[in-house]
């Protein structure tokens, strides 16, 4: 009988990458989302008899404990992702970040397990020179750092839980998003040829969807091991600051001009080095390289454009 898995904001941009993996791995997978959308990010694996999807909110508690009580692994991804979309919308990055996640661990049985994605942005403002480490004390500043820090505080205190601190994730999806900075700054080069940056020192950490992915199914298949701790999940040769970032893009894209802005300021503060030893020592090791990440992203902007309000 399969792993009957339980994924919330499964038509995401995770989602939508996570979501056929699981189901090419045998595990019966029931994907809650609101599918507001409409975009059928998920639609090339409706055919598989082994999934069931759920329109919903993960904000529903009724509906929520009915399917938590068939689940023997959730993977709550419903989130609102980013510092900027938390700030402008604080009231469902509260409930829908922290609260539905604390509230989904209540319906849990002590014999359920959940894997939790995090975000290494909970580290804030690293100290010059030293690696975040799973153990390095947690600064959140901003919301969605401190809801999503919260939230994986209630998960490791469970016992039966471990969580994925993600770096920032890049590369092409069913479900795109084109605001992260990787597929921005990419965007950017192949269609404006030019960005303008702020406080382009800022150093992050990244890591491709589907090292994500493959991080989320290496720690189900090895949970008991891995239970209980948080690990970083990210390129351990990426720790790269803005302008670094633009440069190893200038690669691909010769023509792309980038200028650090004099005056200004990043709303984002994050501004850290992280260390992914911790899950590098599990037998994990990521598969997609940040160049090879940039080289598929321009291979994607041939194909799509972000329009939605343009006049092209």
């Amino acid at each position: 009988m399969s792993t009957k898995v339980l994924v919330t904001g499964a038509a995401g941009y995770l989602g939508s990458i996570l979501v056929p993996e699981l189901l090419s791995r045998g595990y019966h997978v029931t994907g809650l989302d609101t599918f507001a959308r409409n975009d059928g990010a998920l639609n090339a694996v409706a055919a598989n008899t082994n999934f069931e999807p759920v329109r919903g909110d993960t904000r529903d508690k009724d509906l929520v404990k009915g399917l938590v009580s068939k689940a023997d692994v959730v993977i709550p991804l419903a989130a609102l992702v980013g510092a900027p979309i938390c700030k402008q919308d604080p009231i469902n990055a509260q409930t829908t970040n922290q609260d539905a996640i604390i509230d989904i661990i209540k319906m849990m049985s002590k014999d359920q397990q959940i894997v939790y994605p995090t975000t290494n942005s909970g580290y804030g403002i690293g100290e010059k020179g030293q690696f975040c480490t799973g153990e390095t004390p947690l600064n959140p500043i901003s919301l969605y750092g401190t809801t999503k820090v919260e939230a994986e505080k209630a998960v490791l205190d469970r016992e039966n839980g471990a969580t994925l601190r993600l770096a920032t994730v890049f590369g092409l999806a069913p479900r795109m998003r084109v605001d992260l900075l990787v597929n921005d700054f990419t965007y950017r080069a192949v269609i404006d040829r030019a960005v303008v940056i702020f406080e382009g020192h800022f150093t992050r950490n990244y890591i491709h969807i589907r090292d994500v992915a493959k991080a989320f199914l290496h720690t189900m298949e090895n949970f008991d091991s891995m239970k209980g701790n948080a690990y970083n999940v990210g390129l351990s040769d990426a720790n790269l600051s803005k302008l670094e970032l633009c440069e190893r893009i200038k690669k691909y894209v010769p023509e792309f001009v980038y200028l650090e802005a004099p005056i200004g300021e990043d709303p984002d503060k994050r501004d850290y080095i992280v260390s992914n030893e911790k899950i590098e020592k599990t037998g994990w090791k990521p598969d997609h390289s940040i160049d090879a990440g940039i080289q598929e992203l321009i291979r994607g902007y041939r194909m799509i454009r972000n329009t939605k309000f343009s006049n092209l």
